[in-house]
């Protein structure tokens, strides 16, 4: 159990057109929830018997950021991360088709150096707020 109070926020880049915002915050969130199931993971039941899993037991806030800001958010995060979760999109992950791809060209790659559309953090209430 989590003893100090938790907070999400995501920062995608508004320069991209809607379809990849919407794309960047749902996988970046996809992300956070995969670590971090305390966020969600609650059945619930209607009073027909009908289940379905929550979507989020919190608010989400998805915030505005030029990538430039987003990679400042992100290498913060990362240096001094505060028992926090950190979730980035970098611009290079668009072109890649599978997940495998990913993981093979991302030790090759600087973060200070990518253009970061979107970064998701988790963690201490503190934490998000100091760095969002």
């Amino acid at each position: 159990m989590i003893d100090t109070p938790q907070r999400l926020a995501v920062v995608v880049d508004p320069g991209l057109p809607l379809g990849l915002i919407a794309n960047t915050v749902a996988t970046i969130a996809i992300g956070i929830g995969a670590a971090m199931p305390v966020f969600g993971n609650s059945v619930l039941v209607d009073r027909q018997g009908r289940r379905i899993h929550n979507s989020a037991d919190r608010a989400v806030p998805i915030l505005q950021a030029p990538s430039d800001d987003i990679r400042r958010i992100l290498l913060a995060a990362i240096e001094e991360p505060r028992s926090g979760l950190v979730v980035a999109f970098p611009k290079f992950a668009r072109a890649l088709h599978t997940f495998d791809q990913y993981r093979s060209q991302f030790p090759h790659v600087d973060l200070a150096e990518e253009k970061i559309e979107g970064a998701g953090l988790a963690g201490p209430d503190k934490w998000v707020r100091s760095l969002t």
